[in-house]
């Protein structure tokens, strides 16, 4: 099983169960940009060799107003993290609800770090009918949201690749409830002007924005974050943060990569081509692809093979391809998949394998 620490590019254990090398891999079950990290990494990893000897900036200052720059708010705002997951578990130990609304299929990260503080979790679970989508009327369904105070929800959401609408987190705001978004593939996202809440978040005691580094850059190996927040409630959660949480070599790299402007234009250009290409491909083998905003496909297993996405997975993994098994979300089952969208040639890799495992059955 490729998820036995819960998260997909886990190339050791990769290497472990389908017996390949980590190199023979092609990663579809991690949600990186497969253009890989932007040359002022190299150039960075290249001089870092001298300066490896000293601490890092305890307060991260130079990447804080890179960012507060970037998003046009305060740097009192910002909290720099080891990665996304360090400020999900940050904010909810810190902000410590008593029930928490999640909406599934989800992130595996915010029940973990829910479940951790004691916390109850009202469940809202998203209708497959309708693809996944949140929305007001979902919430009301849920007789425990009602009692939940707090809301933590992706987007785009992490499986289903969908934006949440900006309706849905004013709405819960104006009930007095606190909402953490989790903005982690914002940046694969066009309009990001009109469905990212960083700025709210900076003048709003009750609303945190979390955004990651790495997805969009490729460089996962660092682990590099931010959230967005009240600077009052910044500097609360601050406190309770471990001291020298972001190496120097990450707020080197944060900082080199808010200049790639070009190739963050290549990137978004790239996706609003070859998402919609693979997945009408996947729909010609059969698959039921769900509309999604971000950089990776959530699919429904074609109906009438003896197939699930556990075995899919484990035979896919011995021709060298790595896919995410969706039944290790809760309210998905063995019959979905998630796939990245990668180049066009890996891409292609990807649906002649699948192809070949499909006509086997």
């Amino acid at each position: 099983m490729l998820e036995r620490y819960g998260h997909g590019g886990d190339l050791r254990t990769a290497e472990e169960s389908f017996g390949l090398p980590a190199e023979q891999f092609v990663d579809f079950s991690s949600n990186m940009n497969p253009f890989g990290p932007p040359d002022s990494v190299k150039a960075v990893l290249y001089r870092y060799a001298d300066e490896i000897g000293r601490y890092p900036d305890p307060a991260v200052r130079e990447l804080r107003a890179k960012l507060a720059n970037a998003h046009g708010i305060d740097e009192q705002s910002i909290l720099i993290g080891n990665g996304a997951a360090e400020l999900i578990d940050l904010v909810v130990r810190g902000l410590k609800p008593e029930i928490a609304g999640l909406a599934f299929p989800c992130f595996s990260e915010y029940s973990d770090a829910i479940r951790k503080t004691g916390a109850g979790i009202a469940e809202i679970m998203l209708p497959e009918s309708e693809g996944f989508v949140l929305n007001l009327e979902t919430i009301a369904s849920s007789e425990s949201a009602s009692a939940a105070d707090f809301f933590i929800f992706g987007s785009p959401n992490n499986p289903t690749g969908k934006l949440v609408e900006p309706e849905v987190i004013r709405s819960l705001l104006e009930r007095g409830a606190t909402v953490v978004v989790d903005e982690a593939f914002m940046d694969f996202v066009p309009d990001e002007e009109r469905y990212s809440f960083i700025r709210e978040a900076s003048c709003n005691k009750r609303l945190f924005v979390i955004r990651s580094m790495t997805k969009f850059y490729a460089v996962p190996g660092i682990r590099l974050g931010y959230m967005a927040g009240d600077p009052e409630q910044i500097a609360k959660l601050r406190r309770l943060q471990v001291p020298w949480s972001v190496n120097s070599l990450a707020q080197q790299i944060g900082e080199a990569v808010l200049e790639e402007r070009e190739f963050a234009l290549k990137t978004l250009q790239w996706l609003a081509e070859e998402r919609p290409w693979l997945a009408d491909r996947l729909k010609r083998l059969g698959f039921k692809v769900y509309d999604s905003d971000a950089n990776y496909l959530l699919a429904r297993l074609p109906d009438g093979l003896d197939l699930t996405s556990s075995s899919l997975q484990q035979n896919m993994g011995k021709r060298g391809i790595l896919i995410r098994d969706g039944a290790h979300f809760n309210g998905l089952d063995e019959k979905y998949c998630r796939f990245a969208v990668k180049t066009r040639s890996l891409n292609e890799r990807l649906l002649r394998a699948l192809e070949q495992e499909l006509h086997s059955r």
